[in-house]
């Protein structure tokens, strides 16, 4: 099974691979890092769809699907838990969706794993150490793929545990952020104005805000507290609803139920929405304000409108959720919103804090040669 396993892996990294290979862009390196970064939101996105039809638990074993390498070879076993219980977890579509989740971060682990062996080759093989390939940063984006398959099989073992479900989304958030970090270390003629440097602080706090909220987020999702309040502005109707944030933010206990091992009364459900939902606004300014003080910096405009275009489809999609009583293609596009604002974000602080150093040393070097 591991070894079916590892070769459709390796055939779904193929088509990504073979992108790299008869592209015309000189640099393979960058373009594989922003094919994995792009394939990463794929990801994301497709494990956001897999949480919202409650397929997590398709295949309600790790890796495989009842010990197979495919929903094919375990059809006898799927089709008797769907009998069984004709709208529990483990379904014909549901075992599919799962294991296509498998698959695809299986090919991300390959092409990860293609970056950093790219990375040490280059950085050994120079004489002088080229910085653009220091190890440090595709080695690290490996160790985070193994951790974050770790999370992965608890996820599973565990019966989808919320802490572990919303550990499991912050990871892969997490990797995905590296990545935007790896593709724009080698992005082509970087270069922004001396001022974007006052920004380095509003940027990083911009940061840390998103990825609150972010974890909330996860919260939210793993919770199944996206309908907890029906309405907005308000909840309930009212301003300041019953709220049981004891229970709601209670980490280690089961998926629907308070440590104590009762259901999870629903105003627990409620402080979970709407602690997300009133920290949306202070990350929506933080973000509005950094956005606009970009726009006004040679250098930074194009990153400064895709922060803006992600965090206008990340309000919008987010409301429309809750007046549209939450359908799956509105919430896996917030999920995505969330990922594309924490790319841009990263790529945003690289440029504030390291690209004006990486145009003073290239102004130097012209001068040098001059």
């Amino acid at each position: 099974m591991l070894t079916q396993l590892a070769i459709t892996g390796l055939l779904v990294a193929l088509l990504p691979i073979s992108i790299v290979w008869v592209s015309s862009d000189p640099n393979k390196y960058r373009k594989l890092a922003w094919v994995t970064l792009f394939l990463t939101f794929d990801l994301i996105m497709f494990g956001a769809f897999t949480r919202l039809t409650d397929s997590g638990l398709g295949c309600p074993d790790w890796p495989g699907c009842y010990g197979q390498a495919n929903p094919f070879q375990a059809h006898a076993e799927i089709s008797a838990a769907q009998g069984a219980m004709p709208t529990g977890p483990v379904t014909v579509a549901k075992a599919w969706i799962e294991m296509i989740h498998r698959y695809l971060a299986m090919a991300v682990g390959v092409l990860i794993i293609s970056l950093m062996v790219v990375a040490w080759r280059r950085w050994l093989q120079s004489a002088r150490r080229d910085p653009l390939f220091r190890p440090a940063l595709p080695t690290l984006l490996f160790l985070m793929v193994c951790v974050q398959g770790a999370f992965g099989a608890w996820t599973v073992t565990l019966k989808l545990q919320p802490v572990i479900v919303t550990t499991h989304l912050l990871l892969g958030m997490t990797l995905l952020g590296l990545l935007a970090l790896l593709a724009a270390r080698h992005a082509a003629h970087l270069s922004v104005a001396p001022e974007a440097a006052a920004l380095r602080k509003p940027a990083l706090v911009a940061l840390i805000l998103l990825a609150c909220q972010i974890a909330l987020g996860g919260w939210v999702s793993t919770n199944y507290a996206a309908l907890a309040c029906s309405d907005f502005p308000l909840c309930h109707g009212v301003l300041l609803p019953p709220m049981d944030f004891a229970n709601g933010f209670s980490l280690w206990r089961d998926l629907g139920k308070t440590s104590g091992g009762e259901f999870l009364p629903f105003p627990a459900l409620t402080a979970i929405h709407l602690t997300h939902r009133t920290f949306a606004f202070v990350v929506a300014a933080m973000l509005l304000w950094l956005g606009h003080r970009a726009l006004r910096i040679p250098g930074m405009e194009r990153s400064a409108r895709w922060l803006l275009l992600a965090l206008g489809v990340q309000l919008a999609s987010g409301i429309s959720t809750i007046f549209l009583q939450w359908p799956l293609a509105l919430a896996v596009l917030h999920n995505g919103g969330a990922a594309a604002l924490l790319a841009t974000l990263v790529m945003v602080n690289y440029k504030v804090a390291l690209a004006p150093v990486r145009s003073a040393n290239v102004s130097t070097a012209r001068l040098h040669t001059v």
